[in-house]
């Protein structure tokens, strides 16, 4: 817990109690996975049902590192084209390149302007990718701050994350808590979300490590491999010892993440599941998995052969995305002091 979490608790948020406004961004580290779609574009589809739902690829959080430009540019578009093919409406949906909302960046200094040094440097995320860097980034250290912006510029409710991304939110919470006292009521708390819990893909190669867009691995399926590809990474898929097919993620890393990609593409819970070998598993797993990606990749193969679409649909979130953003820019300027154009 932060220093400030006791203050944040009491604050009653600035919007009234009604239906959730959802704030998602996705970012373009790399090629898209099968994890990616299981744990965070299938979920996200799944909220357009019930909330008010704000998406984009965070591709200014990609400065952050060292990154090349043209394949920056390259994997945005992959990675909004392929939201859309998995179900991600954009006409139930606003859904934008981050970069293209001038809003972002604005906010993100009014909030670094109120956020302290120490509360940054204690960030676990940027603990950890700085001590892996022998350049680190002045953006790594603010990036947080970004990210509160995201959040706040659409008074957002909710934020769907998982465990390593849970202390952003609530650094967020404290900086709207803080803003907020000082300042006035302007930014809405949010709080963080935890969807049911989806599959946790593993590495095909090494069950033990977490299945990357940004490592290539022999055992990562990515989303645009070709079909007889992502047959023959599950079919040479690592297994365990023994030949039981058991859920055991601690004895039996390898069967266990097939089961766990199974279960989540076929929607069948895993005590259902009734592989009698690990071949048997890694055909239906393989079956499983084909039929979940065709389609997806059926879609973006449509979007891909008019690129000028893609970019229209964009254009177009962004365009809704700044006029839902532009009232809070204003009323947080104002609020500091600062006067208006």
């Amino acid at each position: 817990m932060s220093e400030h979490s006791e203050r944040v608790e009491d604050a009653a948020p600035v919007r009234g109690e009604g239906s959730s406004r959802v704030l998602s961004l996705f970012t373009p580290s790399g090629h898209p996975t099968l994890g990616n779609l299981l744990g965070a574009l299938l979920p996200s589809v799944r909220l357009l049902e019930t909330a008010d739902c704000v998406y984009g690829v965070s591709d200014l959080h990609a400065l952050t590192s060292d990154h090349d430009p043209a394949r920056l540019r390259e994997q945005s578009l992959e990675l909004a084209g392929l939201a859309i093919a998995a179900g991600i409406d954009p006409a139930r949906c606003v859904l934008f390149l981050q970069s293209n909302v001038p809003a972002h960046a604005e906010l993100a200094y009014l909030l670094e302007s109120t956020a302290h040094y120490g509360e940054m440097q204690r960030m676990i995320q940027f603990k950890e990718k700085s001590a892996r860097q022998s350049a680190v980034r002045l953006s790594l250290l603010t990036y947080p701050a970004l990210m509160a912006a995201d959040i706040l510029l659409y008074q957002a409710t909710d934020v769907p994350v998982g465990a390593d991304q849970a202390q952003h939110v609530e650094l967020t919470r404290d900086l709207a808590t803080r803003f907020n006292r000082k300042y006035g009521p302007v930014f809405t708390l949010p709080r963080a979300v935890h969807p049911p819990a989806a599959a946790r893909v593993m590495d095909l190669a090494d069950p033990t490590a977490k299945m990357s867009k940004s490592i290539d691995s022999p055992g990562t399926i990515f989303l645009l491999d070709p079909i007889d590809v992502v047959r023959r990474k599950i079919m040479r898929a690592v297994t365990d010892s023994g030949t039981d097919v058991a859920y055991d993620p601690e004895a039996k890393p390898g069967v266990s993440n097939l089961l766990s990609i199974l279960s989540a593409c076929t929607g069948t819970p895993i005590a259902d599941l009734t592989a009698g070998s690990y071949g048997v598993l890694k055909k239906e797993t393989a079956d499983a998995v084909i039929a979940l990606l065709e389609p997806v990749q059926r879609r973006y193969a449509d979007l891909s052969a008019d690129p000028a679409e893609l970019e229209g649909i964009l254009r177009t979130g962004a365009e809704r995305a700044r006029e839902r953003a532009a009232g809070t820019v204003v009323a947080a300027k104002e609020a500091m002091g600062l006067l208006a154009a």
